[in-house]
């Protein structure tokens, strides 16, 4: 499947002026960064991209040298293999990607699935320094379905059909406005609407996402949480629906170094709610240790 194309539907994408596309390999990545100062390495979730960082990263950016991508396969990030979408072979290839931009970053922020993606850089990349998880998917599915998730969705990943009947759907469910609402309890401005709407219309994007659930382990990276040496911070909407607050405290007991914090009347995209928040929360922890040049 095709990927969204800049030219077209990126037109309207959050900081356009600070993107740039960078090879590794086969791969393709859409990258954003602004600002000067110690780097700090922003991850989205599944079927995000990095406008889902446009109101955080500017204030981020006041004191740092900020970069957010696409991850594989989502968005305007294309040439990565679809079987390769694993939770290992992905933080290896943001490794890949910060070599090549020869950054090391000093705290790390994901979003969701993107928060996971930060502990498997720590575990396997070598990464050690801060991460903050923002509504952070951490928790396995309990019992069986810890498995029969990742199996239904690999059973969907292999039917070319299923990423153009997906996004086929999102008018026959009220449009992206009322499916985001549903899945998230979070109110968004009309810019990030609006890419999530792009998004979540474009088959080769939910195909990407797809591809990434089909491959997700987080049975794996639960069993090896008690590794993570890293100081972590999660920030979590009491409001989540996609990931409840109980699953959020039982990953913060799980790792040895592990703060949570909730966010009273936020859901899951916090983060677009509430920048100016996060963000202040984000300065204090870092700051707290003198982590990231605060």
């Amino acid at each position: 499947m095709s990927a969204l194309d800049w030219n077209r539907e990126g037109l309207i994408w959050p900081h356009r002026e600070a993107s740039q596309f960078i090879r590794t390999g086969a791969a393709r990545w859409h990258v954003q960064r602004m600002g000067n100062g110690p780097p700090l390495l922003l991850l989205h979730g599944t079927g995000a991209s990095v406008h889902s960082w446009r109101g955080l990263m500017p204030l981020l950016a006041q004191r740092h040298d900020v970069i957010a991508l696409d991850l594989p396969r989502h968005a305007f990030t294309t040439g990565h293999d679809a079987y390769a979408m694993s939770l290992p072979a992905m933080a290896r290839e943001v490794a890949r990607l910060l070599e090549a931009l020869e950054v090391q970053p000093a705290a790390i922020i994901g979003h969701s699935a993107g928060a996971a993606i930060g502990l498997q850089l720590a575990l396997d990349q070598g990464y050690t320094g801060p991460i903050v998880g923002l509504s952070p998917a951490l928790r396995p599915f309990p019992g069986a379905m810890a498995q029969i998730f990742p199996a239904v969705a690999k059973a969907l990943f292999v039917n070319p059909l299923v990423p153009r009947i997906f996004t086929g759907s999102i008018d026959l469910v009220g449009g992206a406005g009322k499916f985001l609402w549903r899945s998230t309890h979070s109110r968004i401005d009309a810019a990030g609407l609006a890419c999530y709407a792009k998004l979540l219309k474009h088959p080769g994007h939910a195909g990407g996402a797809l591809a990434m659930m089909a491959n997700w382990d987080l049975p794996a990276l639960r069993e090896r949480m008690g590794e993570v040496g890293n100081r972590v911070l999660l920030l979590h909407g009491a409001n989540d629906p996609a990931i409840p607050p109980d699953w959020a405290r039982d990953a913060a007991g799980w790792l040895p170094d592990a703060r949570l914090e909730l966010l009273p009347g936020l859901g899951h995209l916090a983060h677009e709610e509430a920048p100016e928040d996060i963000a202040a929360r984000i300065a204090a922890f870092l700051g707290a240790q003198g982590e990231a040049g605060a």
